[in-house]
This record gives structure tokens, C-alpha cells and sequence, in this order.
């Protein structure tokens, strides 16, 4: 089946015409018209020819096609039935030579299901901000990382990925992104690049797996830890840690043996310094 020119907003408009399709709002879709940026997102995802990659998100398929092109093992998850229904059509050769799988429904309901068909090498998606923070989360917190991913999100999403310490921007979901990847910005997108034209900007950022991950004595302690701690960004870090504990003077012991002050908030402490206080807390006193 043909597909249409990706970089043809009246292509694509004709194609969702033809079909009786409308673009979903509350699913975040916008298609990527600039080719040249297509280019440099596979390029930086670095498909090598056998690699299992995931896409999220498909679309029409116009880095589906990219992704293939490359030679990957290909599973996609579309949300849209009308868009499984077409792309499914687009690449149904690939389905044939078995390098191309379509997963219909929320990604975030039906990624774990995948991995009895073995962890992917790469995860690629241009995501609404609730989908990139949950699945994110979800795959960190789960023990799950990636070799590589890149993704296209808000501007703002990405900003808070990368933020450092000290930093309005900086938290939970700073943290949790930081201690699992290496991240890095790729390029930045106005909202002419997309279509229909949303009304805020976007970033691409590539996700490089960490080497000496977890870097701490539970992961999964630490995980619960750095959220409480930026639970109540008001409060300092004491009240935080004394609400997680459920004990002010336990809180207060292991900030003082852990070498941090208690009137300091969650926002300036390092990522060092949070997985340092939670192999405390799991040492005890």
C-alpha cells in the first residue's frame, strides 16, 4: 500500500480525509513534517541492521519507515485503531518477513506483555508529557532500562528530564531520568516542524544507559525515598523524611549521618547525595 509524502501536510490530510479520521487531541497527535529532522532522530537512535527496537506512537508511520529502512526488528504501539488499521496496511511486508509488530492499545497497559519477546535494544516515541513521565518512570522503577532512547517531547518536559540541582526545574522526575541515564539534548523543534502546528515547542532528547546503575544498596527503596523527598517542594528535606519515616527523630539521625543539613530542601541535593542518604537509611544507624 502507498504511502503518503510525510512532508505533505495535504497528504497526510487527505489520507485522515480518506479514512474518515481526526486527528486525537488527548492522545498528543502532531506528525513530523521535517524530513531533515526525521533523519537526525534515527541517526541519533543508531539502529544497527538485527536490532529489536520499540516505537510508541506511530502515527501514519513516517520514522516507522525510517526505523525499518534501517534494518530493525520493529514493535510499534498505537493507541488510534484508525492509525493500527493503516499502518498495519503500510508495512504489512515487513509483517511478513517478521521484522514488524503491531501492538494495539495504551502503551502504558501493554509494554510488559512485550517482554517475553525479550527487552529491546532501543525505545524511540514523540510523547505527550503523562506518557513520556509514566513510562519512563514505569521502566526505571521496574528495573527496566534500554541501551538507548530517544525521545521527542515538550520543551519543558525536556528541560525537567536534564535539570540539575539547584535548579527550578530540577526533580523526582529529574532524578529518576539522571540516575538511570546519561541525557542529552538533540535538537529543538518549533511547531512549525509538526502538523497540525502545536502550540508549544519541543525537544528531542537521546537517553544513554548509565553503566554503574543502580549505584546504590535497593533501587527500590530509593525510588520511594526521592519521591517522598520532593513530595512537599515547601517543606525541607527533615519534614519530608519524617513523614516517609513516620518518625522526626529517626529522620534527623540519618540526615546527620548521611552529612546532610535538615533545613536544606529536596531541590539542591545531588543525585549523589540522595542515593548516599538512602544507602544510609538501609544500613540504619
Amino acid at each position: 500500500m502507498k504511502h503518503p509524502d510525510y512532508n505533505s501536510p495535504a497528504e497526510l490530510k487527505a489520507v485522515l480525509d480518506a479514512n474518515g479520521f481526526s486527528m486525537q487531541k488527548k492522545f498528543g497527535q502532531n506528525f513530523l513534517i521535517n524530513g531533515a529532522a526525521r533523519e537526525k532522530l534515527i541517526e541519533n537512535l543508531n539502529v544497527q541492521e538485527g536490532m529489536s527496537v520499540w516505537e510508541i506512537g506511530p502515527g501514519l508511520g513516517a520514522m516507522t519507515s525510517g526505523i525499518l529502512e534501517k534494518g530493525a526488528n520493529l514493535t510499534v504501539f498505537e493507541i488510534d485503531r484508525g492509525f493500527a488499521s493503516l499502518i498495519s496496511q503500510y508495512f504489512s511486508e515487513y509483517s511478513q518477513k517478521d521484522r514488524f509488530h503491531l501492538v494495539e492499545g495504551d502503551v502504558i497497559k501493554t509494554w510488559k506483555g512485550q517482554l517475553e519477546k525479550g527487552l529491546p535494544e532501543r525505545l524511540f516515541g514523540n510523547l505527550p508529557y503523562n506518557i513520556a513521565a509514566t513510562i519512563i518512570a514505569d521502566t526505571i522503577e521496574e528495573g527496566i532500562r534500554f541501551d538507548s532512547c530517544v525521545f521527542t517531547v515538550q520543551k519543558e518536559v525536556a528541560q525537567r528530564m536534564a535539570a540539575k540541582a539547584g535548579s527550578e526545574d530540577y526533580s523526582s522526575f529529574s532524578v529518576l531520568c539522571q540516575w538511570a541515564y546519561d541525557v542529552k539534548a538533540i535538537l529543538d523543534l518549533n511547531g512549525g516542524n509538526f502538523w497540525p502546528k502545536p502550540n508549544v515547542a519541543s525537544r528531542a532528547v537521546l537517553f544513554t544507559k548509565k553503566a554503574d546503575w543502580p549505584n546504590c544498596k535497593n533501587p527500590k527503596a530509593f525510588v520511594k525515598l526521592q519521591r517522598a523527598l520532593f513530595s512537599s517542594r515547601r517543606k525541607n528535606v527533615r519534614n519530608n523524611l519524617s513523614n516517609y519515616l513516620k518518625n522526626n527523630d529517626l529522620a534527623l539521625a540519618y540526615l546527620e549521618k548521611a552529612g546532610i543539613a535538615a533545613e536544606k530542601r529536596a531541590e539542591v541535593l545531588s543525585i549523589e547525595e540522595l542515593l548516599h542518604l538512602s544507602d544510609v537509611i538501609e544500613g540504619g544507624l
